[in-house]
């Protein structure tokens, strides 16, 4: 089946030529300038106050707008590059951004746009913007920043961006783009492209192998690898040294009755004399400040050689008694 069933043969200018299209020959129509630009005013409004907007929510999270039928007809009789791309300025704020086409099927004098978009250009429903076509060179080479830490909460980066940036045929420079996942929207800033232009500093990104760099989002802080210091205590507590039980004592230990209740003769023996060799001058545990130590322990000199005093205590001394008489 032929392309030209609706023309003769003879037609130049079929559908493949202005898409559906064809230029008026009658009567005082004629062709347009081909070399003219495209260049037009609209009143422009978010994608939300479009009819049937709010059954096409997707289309607000996207690079595309919507123009009305009259700028499909003129952008058919000119000399313009595809895909269709356009640079929209704002010229009471001085703010342009660059967007593609998504269909020709708004109200005549209006643009709709995504509200990025709206936000990106400063204006607010029914501003005047500028929509010029132009020609971007194909990106090589974008730098991306996410605007929250929660977009590191999405597993695959790649694939989320890859699917997102289908709905785009521009990337510009200072632009805050959004995308939608799993019903929440993520903010993305474009901090850099390649080929980069001060004139426009915009690509095209139709097409194109994009290499993506990502930046650390807004607001992240990058968890800590230094150690913990370890905590010192503010003072040192030494026990002295508990004193040493010398000499030998009698009747050293435990008994056991008939009855079978245990006899503590030997820990109350062995308090006793712990209490009795505890030195008076002794005040207990020895608290020092912080940073000093103490190495002093009490010190017996030894014996000398001309003490003949007996040091050890006779056991069981005294006089006894028998009940035998002793013979004569």
């Amino acid at each position: 089946m032929s392309l030209f069933n609706n023309f003769d043969d003879d037609d130049a200018f079929g559908v493949p030529f202005f898409g559906g299209l064809r230029p008026n020959l009658g009567g005082g129509g004629g062709f347009v300038n081909p070399n003219r630009g495209f260049s037009e005013t609209y009143r422009c409004f978010p994608m939300a106050m479009m009819q049937s907007g709010n059954s096409r929510e997707s289309v607000n999270y996207g690079g595309k707008i919507i123009l009305p039928q009259s700028a499909l007809e003129k952008l058919s009789q000119l000399n313009i590059s595809y895909p269709m791309l356009f640079r929209l300025t704002n010229n009471a704020e001085k703010k342009h951004s660059h967007a593609g086409v998504l269909e020709f099927t708004a109200e005549e004098g209006r643009v709709y746009l995504p509200q990025w978009m709206m936000e990106t250009l400063g204006t607010e429903p029914g501003s005047l913007i500028e929509v010029k076509n132009v020609t971007l060179p194909l990106g090589s080479f974008v730098k991306l920043q996410p605007q929250s830490p929660d977009f590191l909460e999405i597993s695959d980066h790649r694939a989320v961006l890859e699917k997102a940036m289908r709905n785009f045929s521009t990337l510009t420079v200072g632009d805050i783009v959004q995308i939608n996942y799993n019903d929440k929207v993520y903010g993305i800033q474009v901090l850099e492209v390649k080929p980069h232009f001060e004139d426009h500093q915009g690509i095209s990104v139709v097409e194109t192998d994009l290499e993506v760099d990502f930046a650390p989002p807004v607001g992240y802080i990058e968890p800590s690898t230094q150690k913990p210091a370890q905590t010192v205590k503010s003072h040192m507590v030494i026990d002295a040294p508990k004193p040493v039980k010398t000499g030998f004592a009698a009747f050293e230990g435990g008994g056991q009755s008939l009855r079978g209740k245990n006899k503590s003769a030997a820990a109350n023996s062995s308090n006793t004399i712990e209490t009795d060799t505890v030195d008076e001058n002794d005040d207990g545990p020895l608290n020092l400040p912080f940073g000093q130590l103490y190495f002093g322990f009490p010190v017996v000199p030894p014996p000398s050689e001309n003490d003949d005093r007996k040091t050890e205590k006779s056991t069981f001394t005294g006089s006894g008694q028998t009940l035998r008489t002793k013979k004569k």
